[in-house]
């Protein structure tokens, strides 16, 4: 295969960065993930991304000369390469595009994480026949990507989609966009940790969580003891999906898709997650779009549809001159 048929696609999120090579048929050949620990300094995190850019570059002995890098980032500005001040990274803005031509002399295009995530689904996932969907992705925070009649919606200034910064409730937990009650402080795998925090201190339940320390909290922690029956560990999923379902129900008519598809870390819960979110969402959906929107997991891994939606970024940005 050319060098030409590859592309590097990188999905930056709150807690790890995934990056794979991608041929031109959407097949990752190689992937690679790694901390973003997001408390260093983006020159530290470039550092990291650029060994292990050329790290996958190298394929059966050789290294390879990719088309191009597409980067799936929260908070991304597409016309102008940027990462505008992220709720869940501490770097600032910063021209992650920039900062790459510096190592690699190929096209550099760089994406809202969530638009990547529904370009993926479209071109090589659950949406290729769907001409309105929306993608949501459940990991650090909340993202969402929405396709109407065919064509990702990026809004005026790149930021549609941002449906994780929607005030569920007012006055309710800090978010790192510096408001409160953001659905995301909810609804994520941080605000299921938040959630469960908060249970310990309100209810009288026996549960193992209370013997944990704050550190040690996490949404997989949080699973294994739910399938294990822990109650206060279920009652965090059930608070969790009770909020999602009535979000995904504003979500429809707000947009009226054919279907809503989900991924990230926290979406492979499975039932523990979905069951109280569709019971919700029907209790809560208008009345006329009840039965008629689907709402499927992702058929990708965790970060795979970003790689891709990321990977096809470069092409399409050669054909498309503003958002």
């Amino acid at each position: 295969m050319k060098d030409s048929e590859y592309k590097i696609g990188i999905d930056i999120g709150g807690t790890n960065t995934s990056l794979g090579i991608v041929d031109n048929n959407g097949r990752c050949i190689k992937k690679k993930s790694f901390s973003t620990s997001a408390n260093k300094s983006i020159e530290e995190f470039i550092a990291k991304l650029v060994s292990s850019i050329r790290e996958i570059s190298t394929i059966s002995s050789r290294e390879v000369r990719p088309a191009g890098i597409g980067i799936a980032a929260p908070a991304a500005q597409r016309r102008e390469g940027l990462i505008q001040n992220p709720a869940n990274l501490l770097w600032g803005t910063v021209n992650i595009a920039d900062l790459l031509k510096q190592h690699f002399d190929i096209p550099i295009a760089v994406i809202n994480d969530s638009n990547a995530v529904a370009l993926g689904e479209m071109k090589y996932g659950l949406a290729q026949n769907m001409k309105n969907f929306v993608a949501i992705t459940l990991g650090t925070g909340l993202g969402a990507g929405v396709v109407v009649n065919g064509e990702l919606v990026n809004g005026e200034n790149g930021f549609a989609g941002e449906l994780g910064h929607i005030v569920v409730e007012p006055n309710g937990r800090m978010c790192g966009c510096k408001r409160r009650g953001c659905v995301e402080t909810y609804v994520s795998a941080t605000g299921i940790c938040r959630t469960a925090i908060e249970l310990i201190a309100n209810e009288l339940d026996v549960s193992k969580l209370r013997a944990l320390t704050y550190n040690e909290l996490t949404a997989k922690t949080l699973y294994d003891l739910a399938v294990a029956g822990d109650v206060l560990a279920l009652k965090a999923f059930q608070v969790t999906g009770e909020i999602f379902g009535k979000m995904l129900a504003s979500t429809v008519v707000s947009f009226d898709p054919e279907a809503i598809i989900l991924s990230g870390g926290l979406v492979r819960a499975g039932e523990l997650l979905l069951k109280p979110t569709l019971k919700s969402f029907d209790e809560n959906v208008l009345s006329s779009l009840g039965g008629k929107v689907a709402i499927l997991p992702s058929r990708f891994s965790n970060g795979e549809g970003a790689i891709l939606g990321a990977s096809s970024v470069v092409e399409i940005t050669e054909t498309v001159s503003a958002d």
